[in-house]
């Protein structure tokens, strides 16, 4: 199981309310949410092995370069820390140190590359994995992983972590009219404002689909640009035309990367806390009472039933 942990802990502070504090009043709810979230996750799918994926740079300046308006309506234009930090409320950037501690004080596996987004972490990991992965995340983007053949599925919350929506490939098809592997494709062509895509000009989700079933992929959709005979309207010649230099660099921002160097790392589902006393410190400093105490009681149970 993957989980895209800030995707995962963003959910988690919206959703747990603000009151629920340390004993020094520093709110911990995103804290507590997402530990509240890996109990119920671990219950109710039982993985083998866990990995908090981390974004240890959620805006790559190689994929900047590529395309300028990637994520850039999330920079925030006026922080004294700097002018490419992301913007996450006040009260939520100084529990994400917390968030660490506690998940490596627990002995869950917390994964980060230096130079890229947690969703590259996992397109990795989900990549060399040798048995099914389950990939937890508010982001469809990671759609592009999904791969039957391979066990290999997203499972999207719908309202917190006890409903989930199990996206394989027949959802795919059903949604979108693509597989997994052609949803990267579909995601560029449409564009994405929230990630800063422009996409092409006319070409919203359901022609993106069509052109796809049309032409099979991306690359058969650039070679019927000059190919007269294809069944293209002279309004989408012109406007895929015109998105070539955007088109030649969009696969390697939107497709996520599968070759990392990823660190050693035990991602087997701890079973007892790897280090008791920090647990003990951190449970009575941030005031974590029952959610760490059920994650680590149904840690015990996996340890038991294994």
């Amino acid at each position: 199981m993957l989980l895209d942990t800030a995707s995962l802990y963003f959910r988690a502070y919206f959703g747990v309310p603000e009151s629920v504090k340390a004993p020094d009043g520093t709110p911990v709810n995103a804290v507590r949410g997402l530990l509240e979230f890996i109990d119920r996750l671990v219950r109710d799918h039982r993985p083998d092995a866990l990995v908090a994926c981390m974004d240890a740079d959620w805006r790559p300046e190689w994929r900047v370069e590529l395309i300028p308006s990637y994520k850039a309506h999330r920079v925030a234009e006026e922080r004294a820390a700097g002018p490419d930090e992301e913007e996450v409320p006040d009260t939520l950037s100084p529990q994400v140190p917390v968030i660490e501690e506690v998940l490596d004080a627990l002995g869950i596996a917390r994964v980060g590359v230096a130079g890229y987004e947690a969703d590259d972490v996992i397109g990795t990991f989900a990549t060399r994995a040798s048995g099914p992965v389950d990939i937890v995340t508010g982001d469809r983007d990671l759609y592009q992983l999904v791969d039957d053949a391979r066990g290999v599925r997203v499972l999207y919350p719908l309202k917190g972590v006890g409903s989930l929506q199990i996206t394989d490939e027949s959802l795919l098809r059903e949604k979108y009219g693509v597989d997994g592997s052609g949803y990267a494709d579909l995601a560029l062509l449409r564009g994405d404002p929230s990630d800063g895509l422009p996409g092409v000009v006319g070409v919203g989700e359901k022609t993106a689909a069509k052109l796809l079933d049309q032409f099979g992929d991306l690359a058969g959709i650039l070679a019927a640009i000059d190919d007269r005979g294809a069944k293209l309207t002279p309004t989408q010649r012109k406007r895929l035309d015109e998105a070539r230099p955007y088109l030649a660099v969009a696969p390697k921002v939107v497709r996520v990367a599968t070759d990392l160097d990823l660190p050693e790392v035990d991602t087997a589902l701890p079973r007892t806390p790897r280090d008791p006393d920090a647990v003990l410190d951190l449970a009575a400093r941030w005031n974590l009472g029952g959610s760490l105490q059920r994650l680590i009681t149904t840690l015990q149970a996996m340890g038991t039933m294994a």
